[in-house]
């Protein structure tokens, strides 16, 4: 901490030593239909200052020149210079497309980007410039919180455990692209943002679009899509290096380079970072490299080829079992809350030791191949492939009959005794963990504790094809197909014996009773292929198959006022399962299990003039049902009987306004969610509850408008949703070990109650204002109620409970400063200091369980909250300061 403050004290002192006046250039680049070029080049001629614009085709940038020459070029334009003396706003810059370039950047050839005024659904855009401004140490998800309907939350507080709900739906049903291509799991749907814990610095452009989206591929968008593109390898030549430095000693380093487009056609990208820390929370320390290589060569003028790879092997500590609240006040001083204290470290050997500890290494690599068949004509193609290894560690096995989380093996901070534990796995007599143990000082799931890791690591290939044709000036239509083969590993290995001899392992039925002798450090495989078959595995080995065949299609037309579409799409997914340790040879492959599924949209955006526009969209989905509804048994392969598809039925009205310094944006929105397959843990007791046919209705409005001035700009978002299940339901029982015990006999009661784990009102008030023009400093104020627990099935076993737990509302205030120092032709210098929860505020984010006061044989409470609920807390306030050169 005190590194950090000298640091900031000398950065700040550069900063007020080297102020000047500089020369702002600003404008908008346009295309001859007067739509938005995003990502154009503007660069000062003879220097290396510039910008790019952003997704409204709008720029800004300051220069040491007080006169001279801009260069405004984007990817199949003629490129525009303009000379200007003094500080200048150019205006609407128009240019013309090129019949000797391409027309499209090539990394977007198969992603769906929203354009403004055009395509019609709810859309908010980041650029590049905002997400390494504002970030800071925060998560990448957590950008955008300053966007409507959008929940996001650190959860555990670990490095990369951040999770992110749109309109009250969870990320396992918000589509997440990377440049195109979709990304979550094809198992289960997740995605963990700590296996992209890079691609924040790779990111040259984030769209969230909310509701079913704009993407003509049959994915699983109900809440929503988060598309993001990529750098590219034609960016301008240059480079950067930066430095941040944050609180819980947390360091980032990052180096770029691109060489711009050659003459010969070639160019290239690439990108290294580490980013390590203490963690916030106690015993999330963590480390994390992040690599991107784009190679683009343009072969001729209809054909260009583009290549990526890119991939961030991390580990960290975690903190992910949401402890109660009265555990929090009994490790924190005088009894108030230690946000901080996480039940799953220690000391061993007198370094931090923390039995939950993910790793993982998942690169994704793609070619893109962009051919201009004609001027009516062209074709897109993406390649692709991903690996995963790695997986998350935790304890195994019991001492004298005894689990983990009993409070005997934590001392009187709450702290794990790691060296007592591998003391008595010794043989050692520890007195007050009941008798010692003798014998072989040979562990097993019940005698001893073990660190074990539960591996899910998978391949993953797929090519995505797209065909687009316009036979008219007005008409277009796309075709195209989408094909992916997954494979996913999933087994336990051991990873730490913690003092004892060996560990045992009889859990395979053909081949029982064996001795270990292969241990896993949990760390992360730098190697993506490396092979996995060989490993010693423990408990469970299975593996899941899903192949994915999908065809979409779409047609468009559009005016100078009016712009509709049609989309449609249908998907088969096979789903297998394979048991290695459950089954007999000859039983354990299963056959493929086929479901159909598909969707249909359509939309119409009319603009009125050049000031108003309306949008309308509806659709409908087929969504196929998770790997887990189709083999709900971890111990056979048998397939649900009553496997069906959910319906997910969406409608959407939007309203836009434009005017020269006042944006805003209006949506009404109503998603129905029905036979959704939901699996819960039962309360208190071992065991879980599979539900088929529940329903969900989410309705809700949302605003976001954007006003600026000479020097300042204030920007607002609110959204309300009210979110609730329909209808009561029955369940399937399942107990401790996953054997079926039969339909369950009680009804569930969750008509009308509130759907959890997201904000269903949020605002913001952002206040940006630029005292020089070299120096601006940010302001957001943002505010979440309506927050409800999650809902667990046995609070809803009572006609007359209490409903959906709301937890306390809460406001947070965050603020930065930024300085840019132009250098002239030596590039430039960036200084950005983030300060978020200024005030330091105390709130729960979120809650596990869904206890009322008094419930659970409890009556204290702790601002209004049963103190028996496992909740997580926000970070408090965190500083950080960052260091960028561009040359």
């Amino acid at each position: 901490m005190r590194n950090f403050k000298n640091v900031l004290a000398v950065v700040l002192f550069m900063m007020g030593a080297t102020l000047f006046a500089q020369t702002n250039l600003s404008g908008k680049v346009v295309d001859e239909n007067n739509q938005p070029l995003p990502g154009a080049d503007i660069i000062v001629v003879g220097t290396t200052q510039g910008s790019s614009s952003d997704f409204d085709g709008n720029f800004t940038f300051d220069t040491n020149e007080t006169s001279g020459t801009i260069s405004v070029g984007f990817m199949g334009y003629v490129t525009k210079k303009i000379t200007f003396n003094g500080a200048t706003n150019f205006g609407t810059v128009k240019l013309n497309a090129s019949s000797e370039s391409l027309d499209e950047v090539i990394i977007v050839g198969v992603a769906d980007i929203a354009k403004d005024r055009e395509t019609p659904v709810a859309v908010s855009t980041i650029k590049a410039s905002e997400i390494s401004e504002k970030l800071g140490t925060q998560e990448f998800p957590e950008i955008l919180k300053s966007t409507p309907s959008v929940y996001a939350t650190k959860s555990g507080g670990g490095f990369g455990d951040a999770r992110i709900n749109i309109r009250g739906f969870s990320q396992e049903n918000v589509a997440v692209m990377i440049n195109g291509m979709p990304v979550n799991d094809m198992e289960n749907s997740r995605v963990y943002w700590s296996n992209w814990a890079g691609l924040s610095d790779v990111t040259s452009a984030m769209q969230v679009q909310r509701g079913l989206g704009s993407s003509k591929l049959a994915i699983s968008s109900v809440g929503g899509t988060i598309n993001v593109l990529t750098k590219t390898s034609e960016q301008k030549e240059g480079g950067s290096v930066m430095a941040v430095m944050g609180e819980d000693n947390y360091q980032k380093y990052m180096a770029t380079y691109s060489t711009g487009l050659m003459d010969s056609g070639f160019s290239a990208s690439v990108l290294l970072s580490r980013t390590a820390g203490d963690g916030y929370v106690d015993g999330t320390y963590f480390e994390g490299h992040n690599y991107f290589i784009g190679l683009g060569y343009r072969v001729n003028d209809k054909n260009s080829l583009m290549f990526t790879f890119t991939g961030a092997p991390q580990y960290h500590g975690q903190h992910s079992r949401a402890i109660e609240i009265s555990t929090h006040q009994k490790y924190g001083e005088d009894g108030e809350i230690n946000r901080k204290y996480n039940d799953s470290w220690g000391y061993l050997n007198g370094e931090e030791f923390n039995y939950r500890q993910n790793f993982y290494h998942k690169p994704i690599m793609s070619l893109n191949w962009d051919w201009n068949i004609s001027e009516n004509s062209s074709l897109s193609t993406v390649a692709y492939g991903s690996w995963g290894r790695g997986g998350g560690s935790g304890p195994i096995g019991k001492i004298n009959g005894s689990g983990d989380y009993s409070s005997t093996f934590k001392d009187e901070n709450g702290l794990i005794r790691f060296d007592d534990i591998a003391a008595w796995n010794s043989g050692v007599d520890v007195p007050d963990f009941g008798d010692q143990r003798t014998g072989d000082f040979i562990n097993d799931r019940g005698d001893g504790f073990t660190r074990r890791a539960s591996m899910n690591s998978h391949d993953w290939y797929g090519v995505i094809v797209n065909f687009h044709n316009e036979p008219t000036e007005n008409f277009s239509w796309d075709f195209g197909v989408d094909a992916r083969t997954y494979t996913g590993y999933h087994y336990r290995v051991a990873s730490d014996l913690l003092g004892a001899s060996g560990y045992t392992d009889d859990r395979d039925i053909n081949n029982p009773d064996r001795m270990i002798t292969d241990f896993i450090e949990p760390k992360p495989e730098w190697n993506p292929w490396a092979n996995i078959t060989d490993q010693q595995k423990i408990e469970y080995y299975n593996v899941g198959g899903v192949n994915w065949l999908g065809a979409f299609g779409q047609i468009e037309y559009k005016t100078d006022n009016v712009s509709a579409f049609l989309q449609g799409g249908a998907s088969q997914q096979g789903f297998q399962r394979t048991d290695y340790f459950n089954l007999e040879p000859a039983e354990q492959e299963s056959d493929f299990e086929n479901i159909l599924g598909g969707n249909v949209k359509a939309g119409i955006n009319y603009n009125i003039n050049e000031y108003h526009n309306v949008f309308a969209n509806t659709g409908y989905y087929l969504k196929q049902p998770f790997f887990s509804a189709v083999y709900p048994s971890y111990n056979t392969n048998d397939v649900n009987e009553g496997l069906t598809n959910e319906k997910v039925l969406g409608i959407e009205f939007g309203y836009g306004l434009r005017i020269e310094n006042y944006r805003a944006n209006l949506n009404l929105y109503r998603t129905s969610w029905k036979d959704r397959f939901l699996r819960q843990s039962r309360t208190g007791q071992d065991g879980f509850i599979d539900f088929e046919g529940i329903e969900q209705v989410h309705v809700g409005v949302e605003l976001e408008s954007s006003l600026k001035f000479n020097k300042l700009q204030i920007d607002i978002m609110g959204s309300l949703g009210d979110w609730q299940y329909q209808g009561n339901v029955t369940g399937t029982e399942y107990d401790e070990f996953n054997q079926l015990v039969g339909e369950s006999n009680e009804v569930f009661y969750l008509d009308g109650v509130k759907v959890g784990d997201a904000a269903q009102f949020t605002a913001r008030l952002g206040l940006t204002y630029n005292i020089l023009d070299n120096l601006k400093v940010n302001i957001d104020h943002t505010f979440a109620d309506k927050l409800y627990a999650q809902i667990d099935a046995d609070s809803f076993s009572d006609p007359d409970h209490l409903g959906s737990l709301q937890l306390p509302s809460y406001s947070l205030l965050d603020a930065g400063v930024s300085y840019k120092l132009n250098l002239k032709s030596a590039g430039s210098l960036n200084f950005r200091f983030n300060v978020n929860n200024i005030m330091d505020h105390l709130y729960m984010s979120e809650s596990q369980t869904n206890y009322h006061p008094g419930e659970k044989y409890n009556d204290d409470t702790y601002m209004g909250i049963n103190t028996a609920n496992r909740v997580y807390w926000g970070f408090g306030r965190q500083m950080s300061l960052s260091l960028k050169y561009n040359f």
